[in-house]
């Protein structure tokens, strides 16, 4: 292994992935002789071993992605997928589906947590038109994808048809690939969608077959009876049909634009060697379904945040991953992603910048 940090491998990667927008072409191993190698450093460091906590494996992971034991953060870029859900109407948030629209355009004017997080952080942002049921004015940091304006009612209706679910897959992966420059390697995931918990609880339902209403929370904010009401909704829904049988026919069921451009997104990301920084509930359920669709793609992403939205602590443990921060966070728009891009930086610069016990002249543990 190089002493020195090299682009070779990542470019290789990215070049192999570049032949395939659709974001099927596989996800390779990341390397666990850099992750070793990390183990070494991180126990020589003058510090007792293992004194700092998930730091350590979160060093040791990046190392992994990146082929190399110098890892930089290298121009993240934070992609929000915004999308309408038809099932919002039947009360499943506190919030109107209008507020999709509305907290885009609030996005495109710099007046959300996620623009000011990522200002403070140096991310560059930018907005994808998933399936939002609106217009939205031509912006420079917005990429129009829309599937169709929002998606069908899934209470008496799949949410999408095959091809439409198809499409999304397929314009994530491009999105990615049109979006970051060879230049960055960290990518945030987050999303913008009233009604997309809801949506997220069903597909989790599918997944793991944890009970519905396990899966189910308050999203923005419901009261006891609105969180009746949306369970209710949803076991309807679920009663609709039989149950789905693979990752994508239960995404086209019940999913949402977003949801599948996020899976998309996550596996291309994965496959062009990036660094994938999760943020809540939602883009969780993504990823997971991405890891239905190729198993190396958890090992590329770091979990930002376990939100307030109770579903999510579970549906982490049932992927075997933790959550770097628990800040009680519900906002979703990658913010949680935002405020663990530091930490992945600390981890690194702690495994990078530190002395080891004999380049400092410290003694080591005594025997």
């Amino acid at each position: 292994m190089s002493s020195k940090p090299s682009s070779a491998p990542l470019q290789q990667r990215r070049a192999a992935a570049a032949s395939d927008n659709s974001g099927r072409s596989p996800v390779a191993a990341v390397d666990e002789a850099s992750r070793l190698a990390a183990y070494h450093r991180l126990d020589i460091l003058t510090k007792p071993q293992g004194a700092l906590g998930r730091l350590e494996p979160l060093a040791a992971q990046v190392c992994a992605v990146f082929h190399t034991l110098h890892p930089t953060i290298e121009q993240p870029v934070a992609l929000v997928f915004a999308g309408d859900h038809g099932v919002a109407d039947h009360g499943v948030s506190a919030y109107p589906r209008v507020v999709t629209t509305q907290m885009v355009m609030n996005f495109l004017s710099g007046g959300a947590a996620i623009n000011v997080l990522a200002k403070a952080q140096g991310i560059d942002l930018w907005i994808v038109d998933a399936g939002i049921d609106g217009d939205l004015p031509s912006h420079p940091k917005l990429t129009d994808a829309k599937v169709r304006r929002g998606t069908r009612d899934m209470v008496v209706e799949a949410a999408m048809t095959t091809g439409e679910c198809e499409r999304a897959l397929r314009l994530g992966a491009q999105v990615v690939a049109e979006v970051i420059s060879p230049a960055s390697n960290t990518v945030l995931l987050g999303e913008m969608g009233i009604g997309n918990t809801a949506s997220a609880a069903l597909l989790m339902h599918g997944l793991t077959g944890i009970p519905l209403d396990d899966c189910t929370g308050r999203g923005t904010g419901l009261d006891d009876p609105g969180l009746a009401r949306k369970k209710a909704v949803l076991a309807s829904a679920w009663a609709r049909r039989a149950p789905p049988q693979s990752p994508s026919e239960l995404l086209s069921e019940f999913g949402g634009c977003e949801i599948a451009m996020l899976t998309g997104a996550a596996r291309a990301a994965a496959s062009r060697g990036l660094l994938v920084l999760v943020d809540g509930f939602t883009v969780t359920v993504a990823v997971a379904l991405a890891a239905q669709l190729d198993r190396h793609v958890l090992d590329y992403c770091v979990f930002a945040h376990c939100s307030a939205e109770h579903a999510h602590r579970a549906l982490l443990a049932h992927l075997g991953v933790e959550a770097l921060l628990n800040l009680d966070m519900r906002l979703g728009e990658g913010t949680g992603a935002a405020m663990a891009l530091p930490l992945v930086r600390s981890a690194i610069a702690l495994l990078t910048e530190m002395a080891t016990f004999e380049g400092a002249g410290v003694s080591g543990r005594a025997a």
